[in-house]
């Protein structure tokens, strides 16, 4: 296995440890343990410092200008996707994620190393751009740094950065709208191309039925359509799934916590209020597992006494998860102080990893695994049995559909528990044969139309009255019903609005 390639100086380990952080979230999505990740990890790591520092080394020979290239986050994170692909091909695909494999064999993957010309259109305009500007659009879209952050990384004035991305956006578009005319199209794709380019270009502009149609059918305009519309929120997405590939969307979400947790960006999530209000626990864990993982693997960066991550924490066994207990390995986290004794569990016992079982104490329901026994009511003095009243949810769930596309869609889940929980798994039922791919914070299982997903290690611990989040990439065909019968540790929840 080879070495990491060492930083030359503080500001580089930085650097370093900025982007391992990055390699590491992706590889994690892309294979089937911590172990795996870790080696993935480490291969991508080193062959994408080497390529870089090749193409920043100079002009090529006989030319004298620097060839296109990317970001050096976008470069290591296509040498986990390249190397992912090698180990499918030297029969390490054990080692993947299921669905990643599916991809590597698929004509979605080969558009990535096919002719230029067919390549996304994301990965091209980002090529096309200066290597500055494209830098400034990853750091600010993808990786979700504060601009202020971006600013002081790159030299600029922080006081005419949001002004300067704006502008690099701009640029962006219009790489992409001249690489999308010269994609080679069939008549009806070029009939639409210039009515793309304008509708996007204004927030008030409709999109005429018979171009919103054809947006439906085409990957490649639709492609087009999310690369160049600057308004909505969309280029995240954009760049990420073009340039990365698959899990684009999954790394887009871990990148936008991560930063959330580690520079304090944005208003903290309903996981992260969470984690705070029930003390240091959650986020010991979290901490631990990223730094343990991390020594395991960046040994001869620490040999330098340079701290390329925040660890600490307990031993955990890096090397016993399975795709059941799948989390997140490259969320950062403050330094934190010892832990605070915890109070003893109130909540229902977690059910086993993949499923939802009854709890031990009450008899099994037949028609769900995870459904509650009704109360059966009181006797009156009469002898009489009094109806029994409905019992009051203990929690409340919202559902938020926070993107939709041809084939598949991603969205959030948040529950408001009454009562403190030690685990919880949160249980419901899709209406028109959704699939669930991914889920992050969670780990996931799916029977049929219902789906279970189940605390992972660092956000088992709920407060009374506090909240637990997770979200998921999911596919549908036809409609796109909202769930129903979301439950909480097999008792019923209401839902919000």
């Amino acid at each position: 296995m080879p070495d990491l390639p060492t930083p030359q100086d503080a500001s580089e380990a930085a650097l370093f440890s900025e982007c391992w952080d990055a390699v590491l979230a992706y590889a994690d999505l892309c294979t089937s343990g911590s172990t795996a990740a870790a080696q993935l990890g480490r291969e991508a790591f080193a062959h994408g410092m080497r390529e870089a520092r090749a193409a920043e080394a100079g002009p090529v020979r006989g030319t004298g200008r620097r060839p296109a290239r990317l970001p050096r986050i976008p470069v290591l994170l296509t040498s986990v996707r390249t190397t992912a692909a090698a180990w499918e091909q030297d029969g390490q695909g054990h080692k993947l994620d299921p669905d990643l494999r599916l991809w590597l064999n698929s004509d979605k993957a080969a558009r990535y190393t096919g002719p230029p010309l067919r390549r996304p259109l994301a990965l091209r305009g980002l090529r096309d751009l200066q290597q500055a500007d494209a830098e400034l659009l990853w750091l600010a879209e993808v990786e979700a740094l504060p601009l202020s952050a971006v600013a002081r990384r790159l030299g600029l004035d922080p006081a005419t950065a949001a002004e300067e991305l704006q502008q690099v956006r701009t640029l962006f578009r219009d790489r992409c709208h001249r690489n999308h005319l010269d994609t080679p199209m069939d008549a009806p794709c070029r009939s639409y191309a210039r009515l793309l380019d304008a509708v996007t270009r204004s927030p008030a502009a409709d999109t005429p039925q018979d171009l919103s149609r054809h947006l439906a059918t085409c990957v490649e305009c639709a492609e087009a359509a999310a690369c160049l519309r600057l308004h909505g929120g969309g280029l995240p997405g954009a760049l990420a799934g073009g340039v990365i590939g698959w899990g684009g969307l999954a790394y887009l979400e871990r990148r936008r916590r991560a930063a959330e947790v580690r520079l304090g960006a944005g208003r903290p999530g309903p996981a992260d209020r969470t984690a705070e209000e029930g003390g240091d626990g959650a986020q010991k864990a979290r901490v631990a597992r990223s730094g343990l993982l991390v020594a395991a693997v960046l040994v001869s960066v620490l040999a330098l006494g340079v701290s390329l991550m925040p660890f600490g924490g307990s031993g955990e066994d890096l090397g016993t998860r399975d795709d059941a207990g799948r989390q997140p390995v490259a969320d950062p986290g403050p330094s934190l102080p010892s832990a605070p004794s915890l109070p003893p569990a109130t909540s229902q016992p977690a059910g086993r990893a993949g499923g939802d079982t009854d709890e031990p104490d009450r008899p099994r329901a037949s028609e769900s695994s995870d459904r509650h026994t009704e109360p059966q009511g009181t006797a009156s003095p009469t002898g009489r049995r009094a109806p029994a009243e409905p019992a009051k949810p203990t929690c409340r769930v919202e559902y938020d559909l926070v993107n939709q596309w041809p084939d598949g869609f991603q969205a959030t889940v948040s529950v408001t528990s009454t009562a403190a929980l030690d685990s919880w798994r949160v249980s419901w039922s899709f209406r028109d044969g959704q699939r669930v791919g991914q889920m992050w914070d969670a780990s996931v299982s799916q029977d049929g139309s219902r789906v279970t997903a189940t605390a992972a290690d660092y956000n088992k611990s709920v407060p009374a009255g506090g909240d637990l989040a997770f979200g998921f990439l999911a596919s549908w065909r036809g409609r796109n019903s909202p769930p129903y019968d979301f439950t909480l540790n097999g008792r019923a929840c209401a839902k919000s609005g």
